[in-house]
Order: C-alpha cells, then structure tokens, then sequence
C-alpha cells in the first residue's frame, strides 16, 4: 500500500491523536496509532481506553493495508518532515515515510491488536456542532481537576426539546450555557472534563451539525472527518439548580474585559494562599483591592449598580477571572450578599451563566 498526504494535514491529525495515547499504557496497543489505507483517505486512530478518536485525512491510496505504529514516534517524525508532502509505503518490511530528502522506515505491529472504536449503543440526534464545542468550552473551566472528586470532574451535557445545555461544577463555583435548539429528546449525559477538551477540539473545524449517539455508557459523535467515542461517568450529577440564587440586593453592570483586567493587575499583590481581592461596591462604582505580605493595590471601575449599597464581598481572583474569560461587552454581577452565591451572566451573551461563591471572612 502506498499513500500520498499532504505534510500538514498528516502532522495536524498527528497531533490531536497524540494527545489521546497514553505515554505509558495498562494495555501496549494503546500507545500506537492505527493506520488505514481508505478510498481517498487515510484512517488514523489512537484510544486510551476510554476515549476513541479516528480521523480521516484526505490522501492518495493505493493498495490496502493496516498496521500499527508507535504513537508518539510517529508524531514526531512526520512533524519534523522537510517537504509539503509526505510518501508512506506499508510492505512486509515495515512502514516507508519518505518527504523531500529525508527518508526513513518504522517498524510496523499488528492492527488486529488494537481495539475497535467503540460508539456506543444508544439513538443519534443531530446538534450543531459550534454550539456544542462553544457550549462545553464555556464551562469546562468550573470542572474539578482532583482525581477523588469523581463526578465533579464532568461536564453534565443535558439535552431538552428546546435547548442543550453544558453544566459543570467544583462544589464552589458553577459554570452554565444555554444554546438554543429547534428539537431534541430529554437526555443527560456526564462526559469527563479531559475528554471534553479533545471534542472540543475536533469541533473546532467542523460545520453544520454532528450526529451524537447517546449510550447509557458512551457518547458517540460523528462529523465529516472524525468518528469519537467517549466512555461515559457514573455516578448522579449534584442537583445545581438549587444553588443558584433567585433574590439579590445589589447588582453591578459593567465592561467584562475591563474589569477582568483590572483584577489581573491588583491580583499581584493579594495572598497566595486564598487569592483573596475584596469588591467594595457602591452606587456608580466597583473597587477591588488585594492585600499581602507585599502590600495593598486597589482599582476603582465605574459601573453601573442597582440596589442599596455599599456592600463589600471577598472572592478568590483565580475564579473570578475564569468566569469573566469569553464574556464580551456588557456584564451584570448579582449579589444576594457579602457571603452568599453570586451570579455573574453576560448582557450580549444570555446563554452564559456562573455561580461564585464569596470567602468567608
């Protein structure tokens, strides 16, 4: 079999699916990559277990064949390649990769080793996949990063006749995006956060809408290019909608990459500990203020506020910023009080919602 690709296609799909082989894998085959010759294509594929992902890039194939070769290697080989195309010949000898002047040959194990791609068993309904990807990156930042939190490291996607909707948690921040859609059944379905973060992705490029197969163990997605199976968490996602509050006694409105800066800047000085910046809000204006054992910054931000003031309230900065990342324009802040759950929400982009919660002090 011999195969023609284009350098950069061939690096680019290298390269997600590098991400997805472990280093140092429970099961052997699972630190290579599969490779298919197709009709107009080359099938690539790399599993860990609990993520599958196949690409296919656009080639020139002759003949049929399939093998295996190590991941990480192959990624870095066809990355450093000299010319704009790359030659791949399979023979009983090994795998060819010849570009410009550089040639070489890789050993080559058997495909049959390697497990199938897994998409799971359930009905397939077709969402727009730039919702999708916009609907998981927008709260992927409030999952939870420690191995023992277990299904707080998920991102809850839940399916309603009218709209998708992307939830994630860590027990003190929330993190919610609403899309709207014409039809869907009612499903939900908790995808780990890593797993989340290479279906965004692959996302990236597509158009129009993805078929996602919803299994009770797997989700399964499908678009022009790409076929990815993701095994799914167990475990009941905490009931989110009760901490988020309904009443407020002051609200701010204000630019949200202009206040995300400024408590970039007065950060610097706050403890490293706790991150702690204080929010001292009155009628027409916002002043955040940091303190630590290099001394004290503070800002001042007109605003525009509904309710009676003043009303001081501490935040760790690190969640604040997070939750103002990929707001634009105009923003509102509701807060219920200086130690109750606050609501943040963006004016231009009412899909988005995020809960913090203030530091005690």
């Amino acid at each position: 079999m011999r195969i023609g690709v284009s350098k950069r296609s061939l690096a680019e799909a290298a390269s997600v699916l590098e991400r997805i082989a472990p280093n140092r894998p429970n099961l052997p085959s699972l630190g290579y990559l599969y490779f298919e010759g197709a009709e107009g294509e080359l099938v690539l594929r790399a599993s860990n277990g609990e993520l599958d992902l196949e690409l296919r890039v656009p080639a020139e194939v002759e003949g049929e064949g399939a093998g295996l070769v190590p991941a990480h290697v192959f990624g870095q080989i066809v990355r450093s390649l000299p010319g704009e195309l790359a030659a791949l010949e399979l023979s009983s000898e090994g795998l060819e990769v010849e570009s410009g002047s550089f040639l070489t040959r890789m050993a080559v194990s058997n495909p049959e080793s390697f497990p199938p791609l897994d998409l799971g068993d359930g009905d397939a309904v077709s969402l727009p996949a730039q919702e999708l990807a916009k609907a998981l990156s927008r709260v992927r930042y409030a999952a939870a990063n420690e191995e023992y939190r277990a299904v707080f490291r998920g991102i809850q996607l839940e399916l309603r006749p009218d709209r998708m909707r992307a939830v994630a948690t860590d027990g003190f921040r929330l993190a919610l995006y609403d899309a709207p859609l014409s039809r869907a059944p009612e499903a939900k379905r908790v995808l780990p956060a890593r797993s989340a973060d290479e279906l965004v992705r692959v996302l990236k490029d597509a158009s129009g809408e993805v078929s996602v197969r919803l299994g009770s163990a797997r989700l399964g997605v499908e678009a022009r290019g790409f076929r990815m199976g993701i095994g799914l968490m167990e475990g009941e996602f905490p009931d989110y909608e009760r901490v988020v509050p309904e009443n407020f006694v002051f609200e701010i409105r204000f630019d949200a990459e202009a206040l995300r800066q400024t408590i970039e800047r007065v950060r610097v000085l706050a403890d490293k500990g706790n991150q702690r910046i204080d929010l001292h809000l009155r009628p027409g204006a916002l002043e955040v203020a940091a303190e630590g054992e290099f001394g004290r910054g503070r800002e001042e931000l007109p605003v525009e506020t509904e309710g009676e003031g003043p009303l001081m309230a501490a935040f760790n900065a690190q969640y604040l910023v997070d939750a103002l990342k990929g707001l634009k324009g105009q923003a509102s802040f509701r807060l219920s009080g200086p130690n109750s759950p606050s609501v943040l929400t963006g004016v231009e982009d009412p899909g988005y919602l995020a809960v913090v919660v203030p530091l005690r002090v």
